[in-house]
């Protein structure tokens, strides 16, 4: 297939339906003090329903996979987005925090399916020549929703409104996606023990495993200093909350610049197991910095943007390679979902493992964590490159 053979207004739709989604996990983070307010809720309640996306994804990627083969990449990435609105929605009219949790519930299996069937879907609608650079455009899809969500939070001073205008976004999103993307056909029967061998299958090849470890390792670092930005920029760094919350927001869409240079650096043949090392030791190096303080503000700050749109070179990386490296043809998905666990349990254990080492040790302990974390890239990519066949 051609170049031509690459559907770009239907990959363009699936992006855009990774990008809304991503803006529901974004929406919490910046709303939680407006939370706080209106339903007086503690650190420990904004902290549940923050972690509920991360924790269906960890226990649920290989089986989400596991559906959406059997119901095929589309249908599954539409009801995604329909169970993404209708969560939006429900938290809208939440009269207390259980309805409110519940409808994290919601929004959480939506956007699990939304990730997972992404990847699948464009696996279908893309050219060889073409596939990385359209890999490399998912990839930006929670950089770009997360500081979408970080901008247009200024313009709102009711969390129920912005909550009804993520939904919306949402619905946006899947009129386009049943507009654009082509229909993908149903796999056999979905049955226990099926879904049983496919995990085996997908667990036990070495390819798709060590894709998990890397993306649990980059989850784990960029989610370590993103989460405790804003406090770093204001505690240590002396900068007022509006300030903070813009240059974290700027900081976290530099991401993307390294998810589009990935794709540009695979089409033009540089292999994926170097642009994984190279990223994973520049983080480890100037996390050494950031955490430290010891320089002023916007040398930090300058040093928390290379540190993100280098670090943009893993996702991309790792989400085009999924695909090519499933056992077999029919665990495409069900590779993409356990890659997309590693990332979640990356982001589940990176802020607790930091924020528990800041507490009792200080910010430089912090570093420690993060460099050690990009060591431990180097050290899966030059694995991945081991593996014979792949060209990694």
């Amino acid at each position: 297939m051609g170049k031509e053979g690459t559907r770009w207004p239907a990959v363009l739709a699936v992006v855009g339906a990774g990008v809304v989604a991503a803006l529901q996990v974004g929406k919490l983070i910046i709303a939680a003090p407006l939370l706080r307010k209106d339903l007086g809720l503690d650190l420990a309640s904004i902290g549940a329903l923050a972690a509920v996306f991360s924790i269906l994804g960890m226990f649920g990627g290989i089986a989400a996979g596991g559906v959406i083969t059997r119901y095929g990449a589309r249908r599954m990435l539409l009801a995604g987005l329909a169970a993404t609105a209708a969560g939006a929605a429900i938290g809208a009219m939440a009269p207390a925090y259980g309805v409110l949790l519940a409808s994290r519930v919601v929004e959480g299996l939506g956007f699990l399916m939304i990730t997972v069937a992404g990847p699948a879907a464009l696996q279908r609608m893309v050219s060889a020549s073409t596939r990385d650079f359209a890999f490399a455009l998912w990839s930006c899809y929670m950089p770009a929703g997360m500081a979408i969500a970080m901008l247009a939070s200024q313009a709102f001073g009711d969390w129920r409104a912005y909550w009804w205008c993520a939904g919306a976004a949402v619905i946006v999103a899947l009129a386009c996606v049943a507009l654009l993307a082509p229909a993908t056909q149903a796999g056999p029967r979905l049955s226990w023990r099926g879904l049983r061998q496919d995990t085996v299958d997908t667990v036990g090849a070495a390819g798709p495993s060590l894709l998990a470890l890397s993306f649990m390792l980059y989850s784990l670092m960029f989610f370590a200093l993103f989460t405790f930005l804003p406090i770093l920029l204001t505690e240590q760094l002396g900068l007022s909350l509006a300030t903070a919350g813009l240059y974290s927001a700027i900081a976290s869409a530099a991401n993307v610049i390294g998810n589009l240079g990935a794709g540009v650096l695979l089409a033009r043949g540089w292999r994926r197991s170097t642009l994984i090392a190279c990223a994973s030791v520049a983080m480890g190096l100037v996390a050494l910095l950031i955490f430290r303080s010891v320089l002023p503000a916007m040398p930090t700050f300058l040093l928390c943007v290379v540190f993100s749109a280098v670090g943009g070179l893993i996702p991309a990386t790792l989400l085009g390679t999924a695909p090519l490296l499933a056992p077999r043809a029919g665990l495409t998905a069900a590779s993409v979902g356990l890659v997309m666990q590693g990332s979640n349990l990356g982001q589940v254990i990176g802020p607790l493992a930091v924020g528990g080492a800041i507490d009792r040790y200080g910010w430089t302990a912090a570093s420690f964590i993060v460099a050690a974390a990009g060591l431990g890239g180097v050290a899966l990519a030059w694995r991945l490159r081991r593996l014979k066949g792949n060209g990694l």
